[in-house]
């Protein structure tokens, strides 16, 4: 249902994408290859993977704002995919963006003072450089993307079934 005051170019792309989303009607889709959907926590595992391999690909470009964007969601995808595989979880466990740092530590895959400082990175600095005014530097990107990596790694050593991540 169109809104008579939207620009027909946003109603109709807006429409498209609903529709692409929908897996009738579109003929034979392309997946992505590196995502392994075998399970769910293959599935987060490998996102994260992923994401950590865009990261790879923008280093040095100057995009300090997409990198820590992306840092942060390879941590969120790899830690659920630890609480996927070991814990019991199911995906729409995971309702928010914290979450995630709070089954780590219920499940002893970190400490509870690092999760605490890990959810606090998120909610005092996630937001302020993705919706506050200040300008991400090539310093935090860097550090957040060292952070990413070695969480990334930590949680695909834990992984009792392993062998999935491609990285």
């Amino acid at each position: 249902m169109r809104d008579g005051s939207d620009p027909n170019a946003i109603t109709d792309a807006l429409e498209t994408a609903v529709d692409a989303f929908n897996e009738e009607g579109h003929g034979i889709p392309t997946y992505e290859e590196t995502i392994d959907t075998d399970d769910e926590w293959t599935s987060q595992l490998t996102k994260g993977c992923t994401l950590l391999h865009v990261i790879e690909r923008l280093d040095g470009d100057g995009y300090y704002t997409a990198t820590i964007e992306l840092c942060f969601g390879a941590i969120e995808r790899s830690i659920e995919a630890y609480a996927l595989a070991e814990g019991g979880d199911e995906l729409r466990d995971f309702h928010d963006h914290t979450y995630c740092y709070d089954r780590a530590s219920e499940l002893a895959l970190l400490s509870r003072s690092t999760t605490d400082r890990l959810a606090g990175l998120y909610t005092e600095n996630r937001t302020d450089s993705y919706y506050g005014g200040k300008r991400p530097t090539k310093e935090q990107a860097d550090v957040m993307q060292s952070l990413a990596q070695e969480i990334h790694r930590h949680v695909t050593n834990q992984i009792r079934k392993g062998g999935v991540c491609r990285c």
